[in-house]
């Protein structure tokens, strides 16, 4: 499910590779979310998150597994979406998201909590489209994508659901850079050296105070969040729009 690639000068490659879309199950989740953790003691100065699969970042949570899954089980998967959340944000290492095709919720979630970002030019998409498919934004996730792109477009994506072209990204800051398609994770490994040319203490000083909103947020999940989330999860209106959205790309399988 992930390809481990250590690169010179202390570059690690978290490559997601579980086809077709990457999808986060609780297997995928659970193991970014340890890779994420070891990954400084393991000797990473820096790391990048990419894909395997082209034209795929993360198609988000594998919503047609975690459907099957029973109230007690998807605790367990939140739990650790979370702190896979609270991983990256408190990473000692500085982390690229390297997001070579589209990279709806999850997956645009996953990247919004690196330290930079770069996607692919062309005809992707990126978004935090969660309201879709019935689920409500949750508040830290809110206030990480309003750190990126501002109050106004960040209630315009999330209320919205919004699922925007690269170029937009780019317009608005949601992602930092583009690049051709096929050279992104090559882009993002420079990046991620870019940093790791900088006095390491300087860097890592300042990048702990720049990135002190993002912990706070990551850290600041209200009391009943966990519950309410899962109250919507198996609400009767957020398992019809789910239910809705399987058989939607159950029908474009066929075609």
């Amino acid at each position: 499910m992930i390809e481990i690639h250590d690169h010179d000068g202390g570059v690690r490659e978290l490559r997601l590779a579980r086809p077709p879309a990457n999808a986060l199950d609780a297997a995928l989740i659970a193991r970014l979310r340890a890779e994420v953790e070891a990954a400084a003691g393991a000797g990473a100065r820096a790391l990048v998150l990419s894909s395997a699969l082209p034209g795929r970042f993360s198609g988000g949570l594998d919503v047609p597994s975690l459907l099957r899954l029973d109230r007690v089980a998807m605790a367990t998967v939140l739990d650790d979406f979370f702190a896979l959340l609270r991983a990256l944000a408190r990473s000692p290492v500085p982390a690229v998201a390297a997001i070579d095709g589209h990279a709806p919720a999850g997956g645009a979630v996953l990247a919004i909590h690196c330290d930079y970002r770069v996607m692919a030019e062309g005809d992707f998409r990126i978004g935090l489209n969660e309201v879709q498919v019935g689920l409500p934004l949750p508040e830290s996730i809110h206030a990480v994508l309003e750190r990126v792109v501002g109050a106004r477009q960040a209630e315009r994506l999330g209320a919205l659901g919004l699922l925007i072209p690269a170029a937009e990204a780019r317009a608005i800051g949601l992602v930092d850079e583009l690049v051709a398609a096929g050279e992104v994770a090559a882009r993002a490994l420079a990046v991620a050296r870019d940093y790791l040319a900088l006095p390491p203490t300087v860097m890592a000083r300042t990048r702990a105070m720049c990135r002190r909103p993002l912990v706070e947020a990551v850290e600041r999940l209200e009391s009943g969040t966990m519950e309410r989330f899962l109250d919507d999860w198996f609400s009767a209106e957020t398992r019809a729009a789910m239910t809705a959205l399987v058989e939607r790309l159950a029908a474009r399988k066929k075609v």
